[in-house]
């Protein structure tokens, strides 16, 4: 019962909606005015990775968002009294194992498809590794962008998933509306501006994906691995001239970029693999009423608490 955690709090449905709303405002601000700038933003990117450096410039980006995770979790902390282990997880305890095995199964399987097709496709990749320049760009990643991710999850898959779900007593609902709005929030990226809006089915596929992990195993661990995964390694290995994330990788995509039927297999294809395999590693089941079936009332989770603890 992830979302009724919420329950363990100061309730007041309206602390849910003051940082998503602040959150939400100033991503739609920055869309408006980058849609009717006449700036290149990937001129602009390249003019400030030039004055300030990639990894400057990589701090720059990550650090609103790093400040975000530290407001939530202060926020959860301090106004709604709830703890940060219930904000995270429905058990007793955060379970670090799940956020590793998640982290080192997304991780292994990027690495893998990301070289094959390196070895596929070699002339759509430059080796870019300077020993010198790396060793920065991985204390920077490394120490950064895991806050970064999970300021996202915290943000999505818990603070609005429990409180849309407390609100509206369905799992469903926060399902969806979390899903879009993570799915919107990357509509200004530049590898949209690049590629077309087609590019945000997979941005909304990763937030549902993203969001079943969490509604199907009560807690935000495994979404917490996946994601830090993800941004690490794309960080780490391979980047472009048109991507958010323009680092001193390993190797530099080069190839002129194409919406084509790959962008999608994730969300079609690898995602619901990915389920099928935690699933089994967690011993999963009941998934209708996991992801549709109604959130208690409050005095329905106390019932069920203490009826939980005398039978211990």
């Amino acid at each position: 019962m992830y979302i009724e955690q919420g329950y363990k709090g100061d309730i007041g449905l309206w602390k849910y909606f003051v940082i998503p709303t602040g959150f939400i405002g100033f991503m739609a601000i920055n869309y408006v005015i980058t849609i009717n700038s006449d700036i290149d933003v990937e001129v602009a990117m390249a003019k400030m990775i030039e004055q300030f450096g990639s990894n400057l410039v990589l701090i720059m980006l990550l650090l609103p968002l790093v400040a975000g995770f530290f407001i939530v979790l202060g926020w959860t902390f301090l106004v709604h009294r709830q703890s940060i282990t219930s904000l995270t997880t429905s058990r007793n305890k955060i379970d670090w194992k799940r956020i590793l095995f998640s982290f080192v199964l997304w991780g292994s399987i990027t690495v893998f498809f990301t070289l094959l097709d390196i070895y596929a496709s070699p002339g759509d990749y430059e080796w870019n590794f300077d020993l010198g320049k790396f060793i920065p760009l991985a204390i920077v990643a490394i120490s950064l962008i895991p806050l970064q991710t999970s300021f996202e999850e915290y943000l999505f898959r818990g603070h609005m998933m429990q409180g849309l779900g407390i609100l509206a007593k369905n799992r469903w609902l926060p399902l969806i509306v979390t899903s879009v709005l993570f799915g919107l929030m990357h509509i200004a990226n530049p590898e949209v501006g690049k590629l077309g809006i087609g590019l945000m089915v997979y941005y909304i596929g990763t937030g549902f994906f993203l969001g079943i992990l969490t509604l199907m195993d009560e807690g935000l661990e495994l979404a917490l691995g996946f994601h830090a995964a993800n941004n690490l390694i794309t960080a780490l290995l391979v980047t472009a001239d048109w991507t958010a994330f323009q680092t001193d990788s390993i190797y530099r995509d080069v190839s002129e970029p194409t919406l084509g039927f790959d962008a999608y297999i994730p969300v079609f294809v690898v995602f619901p693999i990915l389920l099928l395999i935690f699933s089994r590693k967690y011993k999963w089941s009941n998934w209708k009423e996991r992801l549709f079936g109604k959130v208690l009332t409050q005095e329905e989770f106390v019932v069920s608490n203490e009826a939980g603890s005398s039978t211990i």
